[in-house]
């Protein structure tokens, strides 16, 4: 048990540290993409890579799962990411990163309506406080505080549907299919959802942006790491650890993307910047705690 526990832990720490770092590849290729083509065109290729790891059928499911798998594709999947880069075009990208790592506080509170087994103790909310504390100060470093109704709400929006998904994900866990099926099923209701965004909007579909290499690179990036790996080894976290011990992995977010916007963009870490990766590193583990 204590080995799965750690396993668990493991795959949340390396899904996480993927998805901190998507936020180049999404920079690089937003030049010439828009972010709902981004979106189709990655978990389609997420899609086809985990059909080709575990060519199997998912068999024998019920009316009442397969809503299940539609409602974690529509929130998981579409929703999500539809509403995160809405309000990116409203409201400023620290006002996002912020909003959006409230995500692990409601998916606490749904997890205790919904999933009666999952208990809210004190450390959790401590861990809330200093984690926000630290984020604050990653995402608002030497900028203003400006607030954007229309974005923000769209955000925190976005943080709540992420919440949603993550209770349908351990409510998905306890049905015994394998997480790769699962997760593939998922990924086909979400691209499902997505075709009405793709008709509303400019979606050209040319393939053959992709044959510069820093795109095809940076695509393959987001289809086959932050989506084909990355969703089933945090639905694989979540069916260990639990929707609440797995979310608070997400405060890590903003920390990858400090280190790797130093490594890779060359961006200076102030005082600030990483006063607040300690606080929220603090935060992290302090929610993870036992007491």
């Amino acid at each position: 048990m204590k080995n799965k526990n750690t396993a668990g832990h493991l795959a949340a720490l390396l899904t996480i540290i993927i998805w901190g770092t998507t936020f180049i590849s999404t920079k690089i290729l937003l030049a010439d993409f828009q972010p709902v083509e981004i979106l189709f065109y990655r978990f389609i290729i997420g899609l086809l890579a985990l059909l080709v790891v575990y060519p199997h059928r998912l068999r024998g499911t019920t009316r009442g799962q397969e809503l299940t798998f539609a409602a974690a594709g529509l929130c998981g999947i579409c929703l999500y990411y539809l509403l995160e880069n809405i309000a990116l075009t409203y409201t400023l990208a620290s006002n996002v990163g912020v909003i959006i790592s409230v995500a692990p506080f409601f998916t606490a509170l749904l997890s205790h309506i919904v999933m009666k087994e999952e208990k809210l103790r004190a450390n959790f909310f401590a861990g809330f406080a200093v984690a926000m504390a630290g984020i604050f100060l990653i995402g608002f470093n030497g900028s203003r505080l400006e607030l954007n109704p229309a974005g923000d709400l769209l955000a925190l929006l976005a943080a709540f549907v992420w919440a949603c998904y993550s209770v349908l994900t351990k409510k998905i866990s306890g049905y015994g299919y394998h997480t790769i099926l699962t997760t593939r099923r998922v990924f086909c209701y979400g691209i499902l959802f997505m075709l009405p965004a793709l008709l509303l909007s400019d979606f050209k579909l040319e393939p053959g942006r992709l044959a510069q290499p820093v795109y095809l690179f940076n695509m393959l990036y987001l289809g086959l790491g932050a989506s084909a790996l990355c969703f089933v080894t945090w639905n694989f976290a979540v069916k260990v650890l639990g929707a609440v011990k797995t979310s608070v992995y997400i405060y890590m977010v903003p920390v990858i993307t400090v280190v790797t916007s130093a490594f890779v963009l060359h961006e200076q870490i102030t005082v600030l910047a990483g006063a607040g990766t300690v606080l929220t590193l603090a935060g992290l583990f302090l929610s993870e705690g036992k007491r």
